[in-house]
């Protein structure tokens, strides 16, 4: 019997990766043997340990500690992607291509980061630096074609629009004329193309909170996280998938990435949802929701709030104190659904002998918190995130010694350092490349102009209706984008949009963050859905809409927080703590009030009038929750009434109207 469960699970684990390299470029890595796998790990190790000093001892400038950084960043991805989907992945040596291009990276990267400080005094190209220029964007788009798929296309795009075809656009959108050598010395020479703010958030923030949750994820954390999550729901009713949230919620803040945290959870989670009574469409749902709102929750956002920060130029402190109650709200809101439909389906929870004892749990692995409380405590006695971090990573191996079980030898930090700079390039890649987006962007004015188009039609002041064109916009560009790239890609065209309708900045920003993340599980690229619905072998479709259902509060808060910025706590200044609390309960009551009434019909089959009450009566649970999106006392009296005569008919009427089957 343990055979055949392992032979299971080790099918869906392989199931998995297959799903995962199907839809996502970034898992799609070659596996060498001998000698150039142990060159690879040098290299590997090498770069952490750069990363570690640059951003602690190190005195390299930004530009330059961006050009040494993508300097090992491209040849990896050249070394460890392969060049189309289909190669052999598994190797004894390099493909003489690939240490071609390894070749010029170096070569014209080396050449930027010795020229770079002459020229920025006299800001004249010649050229050979043009024609450095050309190579360093040639190879950057072949490292993002590989590791990075759809969005090499997506910045192509914006490139050929900047260069070529501009031009050629009448009216508003048309562009000048620029030369060769404007293209280059903007997208190459200038901080605003491929050195800008996303190499440097890569170089720095990314690159350290990825290796501090891979390093949390080899001293245990992970199995700790699992064990919690079951004392704390594991005997209610529908446990296995409350615990699915949990564990998927708090692993998909570390890693990043949506479609690897379905892919790592999941093959866990959805087949303990489809044992204990879950129907496969619905326990797929509820992971791929679960591992999305990852990436908008803090503490670490899966870095993307790291990149927020920068652009707003704020503490990431601030950043992560707005995104608590939305996430909050969100994940309130999953867990709720997910209580709805277990007592819908009448399905208990686990039994006691199958959910580990708390206290046992603490004492066996309690002791893996401690290096998030360095992190956070560190982060708010005013230490920068990246000194934070760093600390952070050390008090993981240390920590880890406390027990036998959980202590990281020399061969696991190896492993932990290894698989946490190979996590680092696919989003490292994304960083890079988002730099031509939005070079071109910046010069051509397309944000701009575009918003002042969306602005003619909403007009001014019409803050519900540029809210709705935004997320429909950013849901769009978000679409089979990691949530870093994403973001950044929406934040371009949509936040000014969101500014000029009366968005405070704080607000504007976290908007497009959270729809850019939604997309994952938004048809008809519903990525983390596609995964998701794979390893449970359900309909894709159908688990899409769905996990839309389940995450209904992630498309509602976002306007909550639009035309109510107290609800992204501290953004705002001046405001009385008790408007925050009343704003978060009214706001909590109103994504519990849509959830309800969007839970569906009882399975026993009602008469044709009471099957229309219960319609009817959560109609008024929607209406009553979406109320409260306006946060005035009118429409909080309105909401609270229909929310009440909702109960009363629950109460009164439909509790003792018997199913047809019983009459």
């Amino acid at each position: 019997m343990a055979q055949e469960q392992l032979k299971t699970e080790e099918g869906l684990d392989s199931r998995a990766q297959r799903l995962v390299e199907e839809k996502d470029a970034d898992s799609r890595t070659r596996v060498y043997t001998g000698a150039m796998d142990k060159v690879l790990t040098a290299v590997l190790i090498l770069w952490a340990v750069f990363q570690i000093w640059a951003n602690t001892f190190g005195t390299l400038g930004a530009v330059k500690l961006r050009t040494a950084h993508i300097m090992f960043l491209l040849p990896l991805a050249f070394a460890l992607y392969p060049t189309w989907k289909k190669e052999r992945r598994r190797r004894r040596l390099m493909p003489v291509w690939d240490i071609a291009l390894i070749a010029a990276t170096l070569a014209c990267f080396g050449y930027l980061f010795l020229r770079y400080d002459a020229l920025a005094r006299t800001g004249r190209l010649n050229n050979t630096d043009v024609f450095v220029g050309v190579v360093c964007l040639l190879v950057c788009f072949e490292a993002a074609r590989r590791a990075s798929g759809n969005l090499a296309i997506i910045a192509l795009v914006f490139l050929s629009y900047f260069a070529v075809w501009g031009r050629y656009v009448p009216g508003a959108f048309g562009t000048s004329a620029f030369t060769l050598k404007r293209v280059i010395k903007a997208l190459v020479w200038d901080t605003n193309g491929i050195l800008g703010t996303g190499a440097g958030v890569s170089a720095t923030y990314i690159f350290v909170f990825v290796l501090f949750g891979v390093f949390l994820k080899y001293s245990g954390f992970s199995q700790f996280i699992n064990d919690i999550a079951l004392t704390l729901v594991g005997r209610s009713p529908g446990g296995p998938a409350k615990v699915a949230v949990i564990a998927s919620a708090l692993m998909g803040m570390i890693n990043g990435s949506a479609i690897a945290n379905v892919a790592t959870t999941g093959t866990i989670t959805i087949p303990l949802m489809n044992k204990t009574g879950y129907k496969k469409d619905f326990a797929a749902a509820v992971e791929a929701v679960a591992s999305t709102g990852g990436q908008f929750t803090p503490p670490i956002m899966g870095a993307v709030g790291f990149v927020m920060a920068e652009f707003m130029c704020v503490s990431y402190t601030k950043v992560m104190l707005a995104a608590a109650i939305p996430a909050f709200l969100y994940y309130l809101t999953l867990i709720y659904s997910v209580h709805l439909e277990a007592k819908r389906l009448g399905l208990s929870g686990l039994s006691p002998e199958n959910i580990p004892k708390a206290g046992r749990v603490l004492r066996e692995r309690g002791h893996l918190l401690l290096p998030l409380v360095v992190l956070l405590g560190l982060m708010f006695s005013g230490f920068t995130p990246l000194f934070a971090a760093i600390i952070a990573i050390f008090a993981t191996v240390v920590v880890s010694w406390l027990r036998k079980d959980t202590r990281m030898g020399l061969g696991t930090i190896v492993r932990a350092t290894v698989e946490g700079s190979r996590s680092a390039i696919g989003v490292g890649i994304s960083c890079i490349i988002i730099g031509v987006i939005i070079g071109s962007v910046n010069m051509t004015s397309l944000g701009l102009n575009f918003g002042n188009l969306i602005l003619r039609v909403v007009g001014d002041g019409h803050l519900f209706l540029g809210g709705l064109m935004v997320m429909i916009m950013s849901i769009i560009l978000g679409m089979g984008v990691p949530g870093v790239a994403a973001y950044v890609i929406v934040y371009v065209v949509a936040v000014p949009v969101l500014r000029g309708v009366g968005a405070t900045e704080m607000a504007a920003n976290m908007f497009c963050l959270i729809y850019a993340c939604l997309s994952n599980i938004t048809p008809p690229v519903a990525m983390s859905s596609y995964v998701a619905a794979g390893i449970a072998d359900s309909n894709m479709t159908k688990t899409s809409l769905i996990a839309m259902r389940l995450g209904i509060a992630g498309f509602i808060v976002p306007f909550f927080f639009l035309n109510n910025p107290v609800l992204l706590y501290g953004s705002t200044e001046g405001v009385a703590l008790s408007l925050t609390i009343r704003t978060f309960i009214t706001a909590s009551i109103g994504v519990l009030a849509v959830a309800s009434g969007l839970s569906g019909l009882p399975i026993e089959r009602y008469s044709a009038q009471a099957t229309a009450l219960r319609l009817l009566c959560r109609a008024m649970l929607v209406a009553g929750g979406l109320l409260f999106v306006n946060p005035t006392l009118a429409t909080d009296v309105a909401a609270l009434a229909l929310i009440a005569v909702e109960i009363g008919l629950d109460r009164a009427v439909l509790r003792r109207i018997p199913p047809l089957s019983a009459a």
